[in-house]
This record gives structure tokens, C-alpha cells and sequence, in this order.
């Protein structure tokens, strides 16, 4: 038996649930701006589940996107509040903080490809803002080989734990959503030795080919999938909204904790939930963990 790490479920999508409100292009950034509360709630819960991390929400707080709405200047305000909430949340807990880091542009859009150096620059920004208050920095979707470069780069300096989550085609897990083969990945993974690679925000039934490649990279790796039907093509503009995507109804908790316990079954130790995989998922899933005698870390 193994030693597993419960990350939380959806953070983002959970939040625009809640809020009730219509979908902004700003997506988990407006509901905190306008229900602040929610954001503790949310990171409560999944503590409460059975989680052993907390990522926060600032997966889509970039300046890049605040740009748009003239709003670039709260970046800092925005990235306090968002990992005050989280430790907040953990009070009680002995959980971790994993500092969220997405896309410098947007999701699943490898053919933006920011520059490295750029991006890097980027990326330490938000190190900085952030180091004092997370125990660990979460590289999320990752949709290149450039990408992951500019994001990795720019942890280099991080002085926390730094984990790289690639997110790869609904089709072929074996290849990152750019095309490149998964594999590609592995001389980053060489030259900045990133502390576990792991699989995200793709689906489920992708996961175990791109287990198989990236448990060849020595590292401790894992996965935590969405629960989309696919990437719809009006998700692939400029400032989309979350409403154009859509949510499958055929992976409740019990049948994402199968995918989740095939994954473990091939070495994972590190396992959770991406968009649409909610708090009942998470439970059951720590459930199924421990009745097979392992144990969550």
C-alpha cells in the first residue's frame, strides 16, 4: 500500500457554481472579488472531504487577463486575498497550500505560446507574491513544451517545492493538447527537476497513456482530470466564458474514483480533481483510498 496525496477537486468551476452569477471572462476572479467568502467555503470543504491540499484560486489571476478591464493594478490584492482565504481554510487542518499557477494567456491555447523569457518574468512575479504564504507552487495545464519552459523557468528561484501539471489531448494521452508528443517534456523536466509531474485538466480516459510516459521521468507523479465533455471550439477565443463548455453527466463520484484508483493502480501518488470534479467526488474517492489500505498524506 501507498502513501497518497488528496489534492482538492475543482476550484474555479466549483466557485462559478456557487456564486450563482453569470460567467465573466475574469471566471474565479470575479466571483472573489464579489463573494470573498465563498472562496474560504470552498477550500473549507474540501478539506473537510478529505483533501490534503488547498490550491488556491489564483489559477486565472494574471495580468494578462486584468489587462482587459484596466484592472492590472489589483494583481497583488487579488493574489493576497486569493491565499489568505486558503490558509484561512486550513486552520484546523494540517493540510497544505499549493500556490495556483495557469496559463499566463489562456487554457488549452498552446498556439498562443508566450515568450520564454517573458513568461519567466511573468511567472517569478507571482512566485514572489506569493512564496511566504503556500507550502508549495502548482504549475497547472500546461499545454506545450514552450509553455512549460516559461512556467518552469520562472519557479526556478521559487525556494518551495514546485510540482508541473501538463494537460494532454482528450483523444491521445501520450500528447500534450499542442500536439507534442508528452515525452518532449522530458529534458525540462531534466534540466529544472521540478518535484512531481503530473497529468491535469484532461479527460479521465487520457490519464493512463500519459501516466505511462511520464512515470518513465523519475519523478512522483499523478493526476486530477476534468469532467468536460471536451474543449468546445468557442472555449478556444479570445476572453471566453466558462458557459460554452459542458459538464459530462456519466462521471459521478463513484465512476471518477474508479479512473482515479486505475491511476493509482499504475503508481500515482499524487491524485485529485480538476474542473467539474466537485467536493462528493473528492469524498468518495478518499474513501475508496483508504478501504484499500492506503494512506492519505
Amino acid at each position: 500500500m501507498a502513501e497518497i496525496t488528496l489534492l482538492d477537486g475543482s476550484i474555479g468551476q466549483e466557485l462559478v457554481k456557487r456564486s450563482g452569477d453569470k460567467p465573466t471572462p475574469l471566471w474565479s476572479t470575479r466571483v472573489m472579488i464579489d463573494h470573498p467568502e465563498l472562496v474560504q467555503e470552498v477550500h473549507a470543504e474540501y478539506f473537510r472531504r478529505g483533501a490534503t491540499v488547498a490550491t488556491t484560486n489564483t489559477y486565472a489571476v494574471h495580468r494578462s487577463r486584468l489587462e482587459r478591464l484596466g484592472m492590472e493594478g489589483q494583481l497583488p490584492e487579488l493574489i493576497h486575498a486569493a491565499v489568505t482565504q486558503a490558509n484561512q481554510a486550513r486552520k484546523d487542518s494540517s493540510g497544505r497550500i499549493a500556490g495556483a499557477l495557469g496559463p499566463l494567456l489562456a487554457s488549452y491555447r498552446p498556439d498562443l505560446n508566450p515568450d520564454v523569457e517573458d513568461a519567466a518574468e511573468k511567472f517569478a512575479e507571482l512566485v514572489n507574491l506569493m512564496s511566504d504564504d503556500v507550502d508549495l507552487f502548482l504549475i497547472e495545464t500546461v499545454s506545450s513544451v514552450q509553455e512549460a519552459e516559461g512556467a518552469l523557468r520562472g519557479t526556478a528561484e521559487a525556494g518551495k517545492p514546485v510540482w508541473l501539471a501538463l494537460s494532454v489531448m482528450d483523444d491521445d494521452g501520450t500528447r500534450l493538447r499542442s500536439g507534442e508528443p508528452l515525452a518532449g517534456i522530458a529534458p525540462l523536466v531534466d534540466r529544472f527537476n521540478p518535484d512531481a509531474v503530473l497529468i491535469n485538466c484532461s479527460r479521465p480516459e487520457a490519464v493512463p497513456a500519459a501516466l505511462k510516459v511520464i512515470a518513465t521521468m523519475g519523478r512522483p507523479f499523478g493526476a486530477y482530470a476534468n469532467g468536460f465533455t471536451g474543449i468546445a471550439q468557442d472555449f478556444l477565443k479570445d476572453a471566453p466564458t466558462v458557459d460554452v463548455l459542458t459538464q459530462r453527466h456519466d462521471l459521478g463520484p463513484e465512476a471518477y474514483a474508479d479512473h482515479a484508483m486505475e491511476w493509482v493502480a499504475q503508481g500515482a501518488t499524487i491524485v485529485g480533481g480538476c474542473c467539474e470534479v466537485g467536493p462528493d467526488h473528492i469524498e468518495v474517492l478518499a474513501d475508496r483510498l483508504r478501504s484499500a489500505g492506503h494512506r492519505i498524506v
